[in-house]
């Protein structure tokens, strides 16, 4: 653990946010309550001066919290939950306790997880900001980002882990492309925030890239995007099947997305894989039982949980932060 002799104290936060000490104390640990405006203060204080809580005595300890945050950009997620759990098990042979939680679009996000004492910080929500995972790097924990889209800017101490989502979607296209599928259409997440993709999201690029290698067009029609909820989607699955617009196959960003789109075409009295093929993406459990089963994509989760740990530890003894990476497992069902 890295000693900062100029560490900022609760004196220091005090001063900048115009309260006493005993203010700051009751914010970072919630024992009392504080006026609105004052806790927006010490909160801005913190986040500003970089304070950490107990820095100093637990870097005289020698030792840290022996906590890790993941932060996941939707709690509910199968596959985050599935993850969270492989960490978990090899974090805990290792000493370390792992907290779950969700990402907030708040102005105080960052400033709550600096007031708690946690060593490392591993995120993977695509809807986080590059700036806000930097300032959590410019403190001196330990980051590490799951690669679900491209941080061009991101420096410091952020080790990024590339799980293969990219090389996996376009491997998804050209399974379909190789069985004669031509009209291609990319179904985007679903997001009551408006969390959309573009080209710095890796499936999104991915889908792109190996549309253009096989030489198919990209237009309008290629994308499905924009929905808030999975009736929306369900709706504009159907819309684009009746349009008259050729389709033959849709590229999901994940299992409960393919789900969603395999409803919506038989619904629409076509056959899967028979007129349309659709693939997934997660492996989840929801997969393997809806009939069609579906074609997905498997991430290396016990890979990927061993080498986050490994980054973290090597991080909290003072090396330089590493990247890793890992290829998804294509499993072809009944749906292409």
């Amino acid at each position: 653990m890295r000693l900062n002799e100029n560490a900022v104290t609760r004196r220091d936060v005090a001063a900048a946010a115009g309260v006493s000490e005993t203010i700051v104390s009751y914010v970072i640990n919630n024992t009392r309550y504080v006026a609105p405006e004052k806790r927006k203060r010490v909160q801005e204080a913190i986040e500003r001066l970089h304070y950490r809580p107990n820095t100093i005595a637990r870097a005289l300890k020698g030792k840290g919290s022996s906590h890790i945050l993941f932060i996941v950009g939707n709690v509910s997620n199968e596959y985050y939950g599935s993850l969270m759990q492989e960490i978990d098990s090899v974090a805990y042979d290792a000493g370390f306790l792992v907290s779950l939680m969700g990402f907030r679009n708040t102005p105080d996000f960052i400033s709550r997880i600096l007031t708690r004492q946690v060593d490392a910080v591993v995120i993977s929500s695509s809807a986080m900001r590059e700036e806000s995972i930097q300032k959590l790097a410019d403190t001196g924990l330990a980051v590490v980002v799951l690669m679900t889209r491209d941080y061009p800017d991101l420096s410091g101490n952020v080790s990024r882990i590339y799980t293969g989502i990219e090389s996996g979607i376009m491997r998804a296209v050209r399974l379909l492309y190789d069985k004669g599928r031509r009209n291609l259409v990319h179904v985007d997440r679903v997001s009551l925030n408006g969390h959309f993709s573009n080209r710095q999201d890796l499936r999104y690029r991915g889908f792109c890239n190996q549309m253009e290698a096989c030489g198919l067009p990209l237009h309008a029609s290629s994308f499905i995007t924009g929905c808030a909820h999975y009736d929306e989607l369900y709706d504009a699955v159907c819309a684009r099947v009746r349009s008259g617009a050729p389709v033959d196959g849709f590229v999901c960003r994940n299992d409960p997305l393919a789900c969603t789109v395999l409803s919506a075409i038989r619904a629409c009295g076509l056959d899967v894989p028979g007129d349309i093929s659709v693939t997934g993406f997660d492996d989840s459990r929801m997969s393997r039982v809806i009939q069609p089963r579906l074609t997905t994509l498997a991430h290396n989760q016990p890979g990927m949980a061993a080498a986050i740990l490994e980054t973290i530890k090597h991080m909290l003894a003072g090396g330089p932060p590493e990247d890793r990476y890992f290829q998804t497992t294509l499993i072809e069902r009944e749906s292409t």
